[in-house]
């Protein structure tokens, strides 16, 4: 492995996940990027909560999202490598969560991702998608998935 490519995120599973991650890449001398995707819902979701706020005054740019996924990214990573002797990269994205986690793993040369996913039935996956499996089908590097 020579550069991995964490998908960060608030459940413990995701956290000790991207802290094995750090530990894996630190151990074999590999870079490591953490990455945090704000999906089309959340960011309209937090812009209508804004605009409430604000009664309109104000707007919630997609650079504002952007940047705010990133700072969570930097959030986590202080949180679950403080004490791992890893150096990593943040980013924050906003957009569909399966497109932007493989187009960051093929712009940044990753050859493995690791990523959290849901417990979910098989007609779930039928009926809503799974980002989970459209990675782990979709990318050309290991993927590394553990479910809560």
């Amino acid at each position: 492995m020579d550069h991995a490519l964490a998908v960060v995120g608030p459940t413990e599973t995701a956290k000790t996940l991207t802290r094995e991650a750090g530990k894996l890449a630190a151990g074999v001398g590999a870079d490591l990027t953490l990455l945090h995707v704000t999906d089309e819902d959340e960011y309209d979701e937090q812009r209508e909560q804004l605009a409430k706020i604000s009664r309109g005054d104000s707007t919630y740019s997609v650079g504002q999202a952007v940047e705010g996924a990133r700072a969570y990214a930097a959030d986590i990573g202080r949180e679950v490598l403080d004490d791992v002797d890893i150096a990593y990269e943040t980013v924050g994205s906003l957009g569909d969560r399966a497109e932007t986690v493989l187009t960051e793993a093929r712009r940044r040369d990753c050859d493995h991702v690791f990523l959290a996913g849901k417990n979910r039935s098989p007609t779930g996956k039928a009926v809503f998608g799974d980002d989970t499996q459209r990675i782990i089908l979709d990318s050309s590097v290991p993927v590394t998935v553990v479910t809560e």
